[in-house]
């Protein structure tokens, strides 16, 4: 490929990198203190008398996450149209994209909160979980539930800021959130003994004062960008209106992609808990480190999104290339630096989640599956980025739906070897979903048609 043939500028041009770094590193930093906050929520539980507290909170936690990543298409979407609308220079699409990702995040809050009760119960059916894990899973889902409106607005405004190439606004917003969460975890369950309902509390609350941030950047970033008044826009209630069809489109897509997604990772909490109390905390400390490795990468992810997004807004296929090969650079390295550090210290860093002698056993039977998926992980999550620039919601869709089958499969072929089947088949998931993005990127590539945005 062509595109490849620059290799040695993409090694020497400090230039492009320092724009690469520029984008990323502030959302590696706000995106570290996402799963932070998990480990916060079960380094404090998780030094409870008995394994059902973590499990407990690991299953209601991964439901709500799920849950609200589920409407994470908000954010990818809202992120690939701003950034296509910032290269082209279209302030009134810019505008338009903003309106509609806030007003699609409400109706989809008010939704999940009526029916809440519903879902949990649905989603319970599923579970052979122990009595206690279900006791506190649904303490904690019940009032963690109050924080969709703030979430779901959370990642409308996260998007449409990065999308305008900043990322220190982003970063504030998830830092702020997060920050805010780990102090309360500490004073209510900790200080307080209020529990697992404290912990799940403090989330609520940490949701509203990122809503707060993000709310004040955007509006700061409206009067320095977008150069509309609000009045203005009622001209254009047509536009916006038709905008909404290409909006909706692309997030029906992202959705579906997002639904096996959550799909797969609820299996593997699921499952994990049919094989016992410790097998389900075990795996959700371990999951935990997973997500640190892809909420890092998806900083990386993030930024590729900007570029390629304003890449082909600007129609600049220079800058598309450059964009894209200077990112998978650092996402080699950084990936590499974590598997070696979940290979050497493995078992130093679950014993930092909990002192239960048969949960930290349990983790270490498994910790070489840990030590492989970030390098397998790697190329799903920047080509994610990739795709998401690009408005390629529809490929996304179909590999997406590949990889959860591919999943399933192995799991079904490999079901004797019990939890290691889980993690073979998640770490053939990863797998599966990188290589069918990089064989349509490449085909895309050849044929001249990745500069075209697929909207």
């Amino acid at each position: 490929m062509k595109m490849f043939h620059r290799l040695t500028p993409v090694f020497s041009d400090w230039t492009l990198h320092q724009r690469i770094l520029a984008l990323a590193i502030p959302m590696v930093l706000s995106n570290i203190t996402v799963p932070l906050l998990g480990l916060v929520d079960a380094a404090v539980v998780g030094h409870l008398e008995h394994s059902y507290y973590l499990g407990g909170v690991a299953l209601g936690s991964t439901m709500i996450s799920m849950i609200f990543w589920l409407f994470g298409f908000l954010r990818m979407s809202t992120t690939g149209l701003s950034a296509q609308a910032k290269g082209a220079e279209d302030s009134s699409k810019l505008a338009g994209v903003l309106i509609q990702g806030i007003s699609m995040a409400l109706f989809f809050a008010l939704a999940f909160l009526i029916l809440h009760r519903f879902i949990f119960d649905i989603a319970m059916s599923f579970s052979d979980a122990s009595a206690q894990v279900k006791t506190y899973a649904q303490e904690y889902f019940f009032v963690r539930a109050w924080s969709a409106p703030a979430a779901m607005m959370n990642f409308v405004m996260l998007g449409w800021l990065l999308g305008n190439q900043d990322a220190k606004a982003p970063m504030w917003l998830v830092i702020v959130t997060n920050l805010v969460n780990i102090i309360l975890d500490i004073l209510f369950v900790v200080v307080l003994n209020y529990g697992v309902a404290g912990a799940a509390a403090a989330s609520v609350i940490a949701d509203y004062c990122g809503l707060l941030v993000g709310l004040f950047f955007c509006f700061k970033l409206w009067g320095r960008s977008v150069k509309l008044s609000l009045s203005s826009l009622k001209d254009k209630g047509l536009d916006l209106f038709l905008g909404m069809n290409r909006f909706l489109r692309l997030n029906r897509d992202i959705f579906l992609r997002s639904l096996c997604l959550q799909a797969v990772l609820a299996f593997m909490t699921f499952q994990g808990a049919n094989f016992g109390d410790d097998i389900v905390a075990a795996n959700a400390v371990l999951m935990s480190f997973v997500l640190i490795v892809s909420y890092a990468m998806d900083g990386f992810a993030f930024a590729i999104e900007a570029m390629v997004g304003k890449a082909i807004g600007a129609k600049n296929r220079e800058q598309l290339s450059l964009s894209i090969a200077g990112t998978f650079v650092w996402g080699v390295v950084i990936c590499l630096g974590f598997s070696a550090v979940f290979l050497i210290l493995g078992d130093h860093v679950v014993a930092l989640i909990s002192d239960i002698d048969s949960v930290r056993t349990t983790a270490s039977i498994y910790l070489l599956w840990l030590a492989l998926m970030p390098m397998v992980a790697l190329w799903s999550y920047l080509f994610d980025g990739i795709f998401i620039g690009a408005t390629r919601g529809k490929d996304m869709r179909n590999t997406m739906f590949l990889s959860a089958l591919s999943f399933f499969a192995v799991y079904a072929l490999s079901s004797s070897l019990e939890n290691h089947a889980l993690w073979l088949a998640m770490l053939t998931f990863m797998g599966i979903r990188g290589l069918s993005l990089a064989v349509i990127f490449i085909n895309s590539w050849k044929k001249g048609q990745f500069l075209q945005s697929a909207l």
